[in-house]
């Protein structure tokens, strides 16, 4: 088994990317990461960690970024547009810069994160970049590994918000499951797959929750009563028409995916050891 020691980190100073940061450092490997501003970091001071200053969306700041790398790991993506980037500049096009420089340095593993069925959800803004992004990674040459995690738990935080207020709203009977994972235990997951000849692999957190389960922990994080709210089906439709037709792609892009991933179960292979209620009770005593 060869081991690829030199590893190019690219999206570390995102909410995944951290962690993945963490876990590398800790397990001794030498990384590279890239990031537009270095004075995010200062508080990484490492032997094993070099800090190139570089933008993913500008292929000319990236010449020989991949030189000496055996894997890159690329977390890069939004959620939001915002300044005045849109998803196809950074999850599709900024990917296509790191896939062009990995090729001509002749990197042997190339880790990209998408997401739980943005396979089946390409109508999606959200998903149309990213999984455009895999068809070119698959038909690189490149020996890859597509990376789909189920929802984070920081995107669960929208509950709380809820909750806050007192009542959770959800669409349909609230029984659609899910096992949102941490951003520590994924880390931990995506770091056990280097060298490993995976092609493509789900991953979610350890705990199987309905919509009501998760409504249910929010509102016990706060001491709030159980007030649950159903809305019809047709409301959560009409919503998703009405954003896509009156509202700018920034504003419907995370909206749209969050309600249509919420109409069904997405449940993937169970993985990691940090709760939900744990993250709740966290969030809450902030």
């Amino acid at each position: 088994m060869k081991h690829h020691n030199n590893i190019l980190l690219a999206g570390a100073t995102g909410y995944l990317g951290n962690y993945i940061l963490k876990v590398l450092i800790e397990e001794k490997k030498y990384v590279r990461i890239i990031v537009r501003n270095s004075k995010k970091l200062q508080n990484f001071n490492q032997d094993n960690l070099e800090i190139k200053q570089a933008e993913v969306t500008k292929p000319e700041t990236l010449q020989g970024v991949c030189n000496g790398v055996d894997t890159v790991i690329s977390t890069v993506g939004i959620t939001r547009q915002k300044d005045g980037l849109t998803y196809m500049d950074v999850d599709y096009q900024a990917n296509m810069n790191l896939l062009e420089e990995a090729k001509q340095a002749g990197v042997k593993q190339f880790i990209y994160v998408s997401a739980i069925n943005g396979d089946k959800y390409r109508h999606l803004k959200i998903f149309e970049a990213k999984e455009r992004f895999v068809d070119a990674l698959k038909s690189s040459g490149l020996d890859y590994t597509i990376v789909r995690p189920n929802g984070f738990f920081s995107d669960m935080k929208d509950f709380l918000q809820m909750a806050k207020s007192g009542r959770i709203y959800l669409f349909g009977n609230g029984n659609q499951k899910f096992n949102p994972i941490h951003g520590e235990d994924l880390a931990g997951f995506i770091y056990q797959l280097l060298d490993k000849s995976i092609k493509e692999v789900e991953v979610g957190g350890p705990d199987i929750l309905s919509l009501n389960d998760i409504s249910r922990l929010a509102l016990n994080a706060l001491n709030k009563p159980h007030k649950i709210t159903y809305l019809p089906d047709w409301m959560r439709k009409l919503t998703i028409w009405i954003l896509r037709t009156c509202t700018a792609v920034k504003t419907y892009g995370p909206i749209e995916f969050f309600l249509t991933l919420m109409a069904e179960d997405h449940v993937a292979p169970t993985y990691g050891n940090q709760h939900l209620r744990d993250f709740f009770l966290n969030e809450s005593n902030r």
